[in-house]
């Protein structure tokens, strides 16, 4: 059990330590907690405030991006290759030497993508793949992990595109956990812990769409 959010530190940590069985990640997901942290370090729980959210309808799609989407530039996939996108999110950034996704955080969260949790939607250029982001999903909410780009404008592509869909799923939000810049662009907003735990309670009284979203056949499950 975690200590309720509204506890959390002002820097937003709510707890220290534990482990990332799927049984207390999908706890943390529920009481809007999530885990951050370098290898160096125990794992930590973060429930910070504002909490940096995307409403899919408040999508915001430049003229530059309305072009590329109209053009087929990219292709899009939803969970074809779960295993490829978050090695290529773990990659370490340009100037950095580590990663904040642990060798223990990536085994997790493939876990999760088995038990039909955790989702990716990827972006492919003459078959190759060039962009991509994770998640995990419960009830109509969405809460997004991490992305990576190897082409330019392929990371916006494939926020925008999985907002897209969530939104045709009427999803209440997807959940950027923390500001920047990239996001704001895209129509993401801040706002108070105590907003964001009543969107969440709210989303969570649906069923959580389950298993693979490349097919046809995903079941609804409680």
């Amino acid at each position: 059990m975690f200590p309720p959010a509204e506890m959390a530190s002002q820097e937003g940590i709510v707890a220290i330590g534990g482990d990332l069985s799927p049984q207390r990640l999908l706890n943390a997901y529920a009481n809007g907690i999530f885990p951050w942290y370098s290898k160096t370090e125990p794992i930590l729980w973060w429930s910070p405030s504002p909490r940096m959210v995307l409403f899919p309808k408040e999508l915001h799609i430049s003229k530059s991006m309305k072009i590329l989407l109209n053009k087929n530039f990219f292709q899009l996939t939803f969970d074809r290759n779960f295993k490829k996108v978050i090695k290529n999110c773990r990659a370490p950034r340009k100037n950095q030497k580590d990663t904040w996704i642990t060798k223990e955080m990536y085994d997790a969260y493939i876990h999760l993508h088995e038990l039909g949790f955790a989702h990716s939607a990827e972006v492919w250029q003459d078959k190759r793949l060039v962009g991509g982001i994770y998640g995990i999903s419960l009830g109509k909410c969405f809460f997004g992990e991490s992305m990576f780009s190897k082409k330019s404008n392929a990371s916006k592509f494939v926020f925008i595109k999985l907002a897209q869909q969530l939104l045709k799923m009427e999803f209440l939000m997807l959940d950027c956990q923390v500001p920047s810049e990239h996001l704001k662009s895209l129509g993401a907003r801040e706002i108070p812990r105590k907003d964001y735990l009543a969107l969440l309670k709210e989303g969570l009284k649906h069923k959580t769409l389950m298993g693979n979203w490349g097919l046809s056949g995903g079941c609804l499950c409680p």
